[in-house]
């Protein structure tokens, strides 16, 4: 569990730091081509690695029934969120949007409790409220949210309630490939904007421009989502996005560093809330008897508990290792998060 709890660490502060950095594009890029931008620039770079990686091009893994998730979290979290945030941050200041964006941990955890059926307690759900607590202290103190404007407010908000869907929408796929996932996001979603844009008259920027955007949605917004699938398949949706609401913090404590900002009171109130809210998730004990149904996927794995299997002829048994497998049905009781094979709903809370 420790090791998906840093992916979600590191992806939230890949993305953390991507938000600043847009800022400060948008003003030079009009917004819907800079969310183009960002998502080509993803699609691109991961597209490229995975070729290098795989030596020539693989299958990507994910089975018939997968391709309409992917194709919803293209659509919602790669057209419509981006481009709704973009034309957000050009109407709102950045702390205010920084404050806005804690909305998606929220709304993620929300669809992933009552749509999707994830298990929560209260130790949980008071470690989100606290972790969101902590990002909300980060920005209060902004006399521009006073004045921001409403539509820009609403654009940001809309852009959460995108990437909460895109979030329960990318759990359903989270045993695939990760980079091919957020690689063919990137390429399609980049890909559509940007033809958009064109098409709205917008022009390409200079190269010094392009390649800036590129940049930073390689890291904020491919690496990032990388980082991201890999913590799904450990946490869960609403455990995963709880982590991922520390972006706020660790941009802030980024530019402490970096920049030399001064250290506010506030930053350290906001750390005391996130280091609580993580805690209470990190020492969270999560046991039943509970059932696996039979089922059959492909992704990465050492044979462990829920890993008892015989191998066809031709198949890598070196471990970690990755192949179609399937799962005979099985009851049992141990401590478990609602990882890629506890997808169970729950009678009650435990």
């Amino acid at each position: 569990m420790n090791r998906h709890i840093a992916y979600a660490m590191a992806s939230a502060a890949l993305f953390g730091a991507s938000t600043p950095m847009a800022k400060v594009l948008v003003g030079d890029i009009p917004p819907v081509m800079l969310g183009g931008l960002l998502y080509l620039g993803s699609g691109l770079g991961l597209g490229l690695f995975r070729l290098v990686r795989d030596r020539g091009w693989r299958p990507s893994g994910l089975q018939p029934g997968e391709w309409p998730w992917l194709l919803g979290v293209v659509a919602v979290g790669g057209l419509l969120g981006p481009v709704a945030l973009m034309v957000g941050l050009s109407q709102v200041a950045g702390a205010t949007a920084s404050l806005l964006l804690n909305l998606e941990a929220v709304l993620t955890a929300l669809l992933a409790w009552v749509v999707f059926g994830e298990s929560a307690d209260r130790r949980i759900v008071l470690g989100m409220v606290a972790i969101v607590a902590g990002g909300v202290v980060l920005a209060v103190p902004d006399e521009a949210a006073a004045t921001a404007s409403w539509s820009g407010l609403l654009a940001i908000a809309l852009a959460c309630l995108c990437w909460a869907i895109d979030n329960n929408l990318t759990r359903r796929v989270s045993a695939s490939d990760a980079v091919f996932i957020a690689s063919v996001k990137g390429l399609v979603a980049g890909t559509v904007n940007v033809s958009i844009a064109l098409w709205l008259g917008a022009t390409m920027p200079g190269p010094s421009l392009l390649a800036a955007a590129s940049l930073v949605g390689l890291l904020g917004y491919g690496v990032s989502l990388v980082l991201f699938v890999l913590a799904l398949r450990g946490l869960g949706t609403a455990r995963a996005g709880a982590y991922f609401a520390t972006a706020p913090f660790v941009g802030a404590a980024v530019a402490i560093v970096f920049v030399g900002e001064p250290v506010t009171p506030g930053f350290w109130l906001a750390a005391a809330f996130m280091a609580w809210g993580v805690w209470l998730h990190v020492s969270e004990t999560h046991a039943h008897a509970h059932t696996h149904e039979a089922m059959g996927h492909t992704h990465r794995h050492r044979h462990d508990l829920h890993h008892q299997h015989a191998h066809r002829p031709g198949v890598d048994v070196r471990e970690p290792h990755t192949h179609w497998h399937e799962h005979e049905a099985l009851t049992h009781k141990h401590p478990h998060y609602p990882d890629l094979h506890h997808r169970h709903r729950h009678r009650h809370r435990h």
